[in-house]
């Protein structure tokens, strides 16, 4: 009676992972499909869009030419001065937390901050930059606002994931540098930061990928021009208003124009496929190093 309770019991413990196993390959295989009909359906719609001109030019109605020139270098700029500001305060910010604070209150506090900081919508966002650095620092409508909002949109990002990082590095790297008689700074600059590398360089790339998606936050802060830089004066267009990719794809579809849309839409995906290659080749690199580290 007990062997024949044992197997039975065997017997339905092998039907159940068998049943969760195939529930496992639908949802891999749902997803698959979804991105794939999602990409599918977006360069039906768009490829024709795309060309040499549609890259290079600007929309204007006396050359009789449409393109988004203005915008991609709209974003280019919003990306790096984000990423100039938002990264060496956020890994900084990480490596107080992880390194330098005593486990406490104020650590709590600012984690639970940071947290709270990641879930605000970014219309909330929009809605600050323009008030703050907009109207009461007086930039306007501007690419420098724009990117300042979005510093404060991706600082939670790449400051968590720089912690969790830092978190994966084993103690004895910690323990057998500060024996050997190395300062705490040199230990963190040469053998935590490189360890941990590969998560850095992920949260990074996250909020890349969150600035180029971002549309509601740039909508009330950096605008919607869309013109190249005046000869070559670089610098005042971060005073100038400054539409990204996305902001112009809204616009495009808002004013029935689904072809420019579409096309746009086309660019944002390659772009964002660009940036899913760059995070598995540098990852990839930065663990081959920490394997030759260990």
């Amino acid at each position: 009676m007990d062997d024949r309770y044992c197997s039975i019991m065997n017997k339905n413990k092998r039907m159940s992972d068998k049943i969760i196993y195939v529930l496992i390959c639908i949802s891999a295989a749902v997803s698959v499909f979804l991105l794939a009909g999602i990409i599918y359906y977006v360069f039906m719609k768009g490829i024709r869009s795309v060309n040499w001109n549609f890259l290079t030019t600007v929309t204007s109605a006396r050359n009789g030419t449409t393109g988004i020139a203005g915008n991609i270098v709209n974003t280019l700029y919003i990306i790096i001065i984000t990423l100039l500001i938002a990264t060496p305060v956020g890994i900084g910010s990480a490596i107080y937390l992880n390194e330098y604070a005593k486990p406490g209150r104020l650590v709590r506090l600012i984690e639970f901050t940071t947290e709270t900081l990641a879930g605000i919508p970014s219309i909330i966002f929009g809605l600050f930059g323009m008030v703050f650095f907009g109207i009461t620092f007086g930039f306007g409508y501007s690419v420098i606002t724009g990117a300042l909002t979005l510093t404060l949109m991706i600082l939670p990002l790449i400051t968590r994931n720089t912690q969790e990082a830092l978190k994966t590095v084993p103690e004895s790297y910690r323990s057998g540098a500060l024996g050997l008689g190395t300062t705490k700074w040199h230990m963190i600059r040469s053998i935590l930061l490189p360890s941990a590398m590969p998560g850095i360089i992920t949260g990074v790339i996250l909020a890349i990928g969150r600035i180029v998606g971002e549309s509601a936050a740039l909508l009330f802060t950096a605008g919607s021009g869309y013109y190249l830089p005046k000869n070559g004066q670089f610098f005042n267009k971060l005073f100038e208003s400054g539409g990204t990719l996305t902001v112009q794809l809204y616009l495009s579809m808002s004013k029935g124009q689904y072809d420019i849309a579409f096309g746009i839409a086309v660019v944002l995906l390659l772009i964002v496929l660009l940036i899913n290659v760059i995070t598995k080749l540098l990852t990839g690199r930065f663990d081959v190093s920490r394997k030759d580290l260990a």
